[in-house]
């Protein structure tokens, strides 16, 4: 399984970004994909998910109505649109699939497989 993100950078608070996650050479189509962060210190936490048909979603809380995840199957690519940016959402954000989610005060991502990751900054 091969994914690669893209769409990071740097952006004042209140900017937006949109991440790309291309998933090639796999049954994209099928799969629940996440979007999980990891700021530095700190955890993988979960931002988002998405099943395999785009119809059913999930947000974190500090995200939610902020971010938007889709998909395209056609294109075995992901997007995560995100607005309202603030410093916190300041971290490496991975596409990832095949892993678990756990609780502890919020919900974190382990294992599945990952891309190599895209540095989102937000920073005035």
């Amino acid at each position: 399984v091969h994914l690669v993100e893209s769409g990071g950078g740097l952006v004042h608070p209140g900017g937006s970004l949109r991440l790309f996650c291309a998933a090639p050479g796999f049954t994209f189509s099928r799969a629940v994909m996440n979007l999980a962060r990891q700021a530095p210190g700190k955890g993988l936490e979960l931002v988002s998910e998405i099943n395999s048909g785009g119809g059913s979603t999930y947000y974190a809380e500090s995200v939610k109505d902020r971010f938007t995840i889709s998909r395209d199957n056609a294109k075995n690519t992901l997007y995560l649109q995100m607005n309202s940016l603030k410093p916190e959402d300041t971290a490496v954000y991975y596409c990832a699939f095949g892993g678990e989610t756990y609780f502890s005060d919020i919900y974190y991502y382990r294992g599945g497989y990952r891309g190599q990751g895209t540095q989102v900054t937000v920073s005035s």
